[in-house]
């Protein structure tokens, strides 16, 4: 079943995000590279988007599904709109899309 299973954040200063959600709620991160960090706890997580050409306008829910190509058939047909194209990053692939009511979602396939 489909669920919400991240959060990513577009953050201006990811040294100061990291140390914030650190000291409100104990949160651990493990960096991917100088501009991406996350939580690693296995539920919901949260993501710290530093890089700002790959960062979206507001907050970035994610849905992991278990196919992705079904489920970007479906998004599309249900009239969303793709916004990023299918692509891979650690630990699995993703799409990027805009609902009826103008939100961006993206859509998780783990590998």
């Amino acid at each position: 079943m489909a669920r919400l299973n991240y959060l990513e954040l577009p953050v201006g200063d990811l040294a100061g995000a990291k140390a914030f959600y650190a000291a409100a709620f104990g949160f651990d991160f493990t960096d991917f590279g100088p501009s991406y960090a996350s939580t690693m706890s296995g539920d919901t997580d949260i993501g710290l988007q530093a890089d700002v050409p790959e960062q979206t306008a507001a907050a970035l829910p994610v849905i992991d599904v278990a196919d992705l190509d079904e489920t970007e058939a479906a998004v599309l047909a249900a009239g969303g709109i793709l916004t990023r194209a299918t692509f891979a990053f650690p630990g699995g692939r993703r799409f990027h899309f805009r609902d009826v009511a103008g939100h961006e979602i993206a859509v998780m396939q783990s590998a």
